[in-house]
C-alpha cells in the first residue's frame, strides 16, 4: 500500500517544500522592507520599504495560504492559485508604484543636498544626468576635479564609463519642467533597458518556461527592488550582460562582444565577464564545427574595436580627467577617496590598516587566478554555466574588494537567476545563426 501511495505523495510533498520556501523568502523579504522603511537614513529607502512591506506581506500570506490549502488536499483554482502571484504583487507594490511615487517626489528638488533623508534618487542617478549635460556642453563627462577652484567632493566624480552619459541624455536635451522632468528620470531607462533586454534574451532562447525560482533571485529579491526603485544603473548593466550571454548562447559572438563592450564602456565591475565569455565562445565554436578560433577572433575582435572607439573620444578630450573619475576614483587611489563601504569581507579587511589593503587585494587576485583555472580545468559548455561562472567571479570580487557596496551583489543574484532560466531553455534551442557580416554559423 505504501508503495502504492508513493508516487502520488512525492509531487504532493515537492509542492509543499516549495510553498515553504516561497513563505521564507517573503517573509524574509518583508522583514527587509519593513526595517527599511523605519531604520534606513535615505528618504528613498523609506519610501519603498514602506510599499514593499506591503507587496512582500501580500506575498508572505499568498504563499503561507496555498501552503495551508496543500496540506488540507485542496487545490486553489484560477490566478489565485498559482505562485506567480506573489511575485506580481512585489513587481506592482515593491517596483512600480515606489518607483512612480519617488520621481514624482523628486520634482521638489532635492539633488544634490548633503542630507540622505530627503533624496528621492540616489547620487547616482543625479550624476549620470549632469554627465549627460557636461557632455553636450564640453565633449566629455568628465570634470578637472583639481581646477574646480574649491577643494572636490565626492559628488563631482562620474565614476562610470562613457556609455553611462546614454541614460541621462533624455533629461539633458528634453528636461526643464516638471512634466518632462519626471518624465526623463534616468531610472525610466534604466529600467526599460533591463526590461528590453529581458525580453530580446527570452525571445532568443524560445521563450522558455521560466522558474519561479529563478523570478525570486532575479527580480523579488530586495536588492533588486530597491535598486529599481530608488537607483537602477546596475540593473541596466547586468540586463545587458545577460543578453551578451543569450547572444554568446545561440551563437552570436560578433553581436555578443559588441554587447558586452557597451556594457564594460559603461561600468568596468563587469570586465570579467569578457574572459568567461571569451573561453565559452572557444569553445562552443570548436565542438560545433572546429571553428573555435574563428568564434573567439570574432568576439574579442568586436569587443576590443568597439571598447576603444567608445572610450577614445572622451580620453582624448580630457586624459587625466578621464583616468581620474574612471579609474583612480573606484579604486580608491583618486584625490577624493571613494565612499563606497560596506561590511563585506574585503572591507572589513583592508580597514585594518596598509596591512588588510594589501592582504584584500590579494585575496581578490587569488580569487582571479581560481576562477581563470576554473575555466581552464571545466570550460562552460551551455549559457547557463557561462552565467554562473560569471556570478561567482563577481561575487567573489564584489565580497573582497576594499571599496565596496552590498548593493552590488544584485550581480550575482540576477546572474544565478537568469542561469536558471538559460537552463530550463537550452534543451530546446536551434543551431545558431551566423554573426553579423557572416554566411556560415562558425
Amino acid at each position: 500500500m505504501q508503495l502504492l501511495m508513493a508516487p502520488g505523495r512525492a509531487p504532493e510533498a515537492r509542492a509543499t517544500r516549495l510553498l515553504g520556501w516561497d513563505l521564507l523568502f517573503y517573509f524574509g523579504c518583508f522583514v527587509f522592507a519593513f526595517a527599511s522603511a523605519f531604520a534606513s537614513e535615505f528618504y528613498g529607502y523609506r519610501i519603498w520599504g514602506a510599499f514593499a512591506s506591503v507587496g512582500y506581506g501580500l506575498a508572505a500570506a499568498h504563499s503561507a495560504w496555498l501552503l495551508l490549502s496543500a496540506r488540507a488536499g485542496r487545490e486553489p483554482r484560477g490566478r489565485l492559485g498559482s505562485r506567480w502571484f506573489g511575485l506580481a504583487s512585489v513587481g506592482l507594490l515593491a517596483m512600480i508604484i515606489p518607483l512612480a511615487v519617488l520621481v514624482i517626489r523628486r520634482l521638489t528638488g532635492v539633488d544634490w543636498l548633503v542630507t540622505p533623508g530627503s533624496w528621492a534618487a540616489q547620487p547616482e542617478v543625479w550624476v549620470i544626468e549632469r554627465s549627460a549635460r557636461l557632455l553636450l556642453q564640453h565633449g566629455t563627462p568628465y570634470v578637472d576635479v583639481t581646477a574646480l577652484g574649491r577643494p572636490p567632493e565626492v559628488n563631482d566624480y562620474t565614476p562610470y564609463g562613457p556609455v553611462m552619459t546614454v541614460f541621462g541624455l533624455p533629461r539633458a536635451l528634453f528636461g526643464g519642467n516638471p512634466v518632462t522632468n519626471a518624465l526623463t528620470d534616468a531610472r525610466w531607462y534604466f529600467a526599460l533597458t533591463a526590461c528590453l533586454c529581458v525580453i530580446a534574451s527570452l525571445r532568443m532562447l524560445k521563450w522558455p518556461r521560466i522558474p519561479v525560482f529563478a523570478a525570486q533571485l532575479a527580480i523579488a529579491c530586495p536588492l533588486t527592488a530597491l535598486t529599481w526603485s530608488v537607483a537602477g544603473p546596475d540593473l541596466a548593466i547586468v540586463g545587458l550582460l545577460v543578453l551578451a550571454c543569450a547572444l554568446a548562447a545561440t551563437g552570436r559572438a560578433g553581436w555578443s562582444g559588441l554587447v558586452l563592450a557597451l556594457v564594460i564602456s559603461a561600468k568596468l565591475i563587469v570586465a570579467p565577464a569578457a574572459a568567461v565569455l571569451a573561453v565559452y565562445c572557444y569553445c562552443r565554436g570548436r565542438g560545433e564545427n572546429g571553428l573555435g578560433r574563428a568564434k573567439l577572433l570574432r568576439f574579442v575582435t568586436t569587443l576590443v574595436t568597439t571598447t576603444v572607439v567608445l572610450h577614445l573620444p572622451v580620453y582624448l578630450a580630457g586624459p587625466k580627467a578621464f583616468m581620474e573619475h574612471v579609474i583612480r576614483f573606484p579604486l580608491g587611489m583618486g584625490v577624493v577617496r571613494s565612499p563606497a563601504a560596506s561590511p563585506l569581507p574585503g572591507h572589513l579587511i583592508a580597514e585594518t590598516g596598509p596591512v588588510g589593503n594589501v592582504v584584500s587585494l590579494v585575496l581578490v587576485g587569488a580569487a582571479a587566478v581560481a576562477v581563470l583555472v576554473w575555466l581552464g580545468r571545466r570550460p562552460p559548455a551551455t549559457g547557463s554555466a557561462v552565467l554562473v561562472r560569471i556570478a561567482v567571479g563577481l561575487g567573489a570580487l564584489i565580497l573582497l574588494t576594499p571599496a565596496t557596496r552590498y548593493g552590488y551583489l544584485v550581480y550575482p543574484l540576477v546572474l544565478l537567476g537568469a542561469a536558471l532560466a538559460f537552463r530550463a531553455a537550452e534543451p530546446g534551442l536551434r543551431p545558431p545563426r551566423s554573426s553579423p557580416g557572416t554566411t556560415t554559423s562558425s
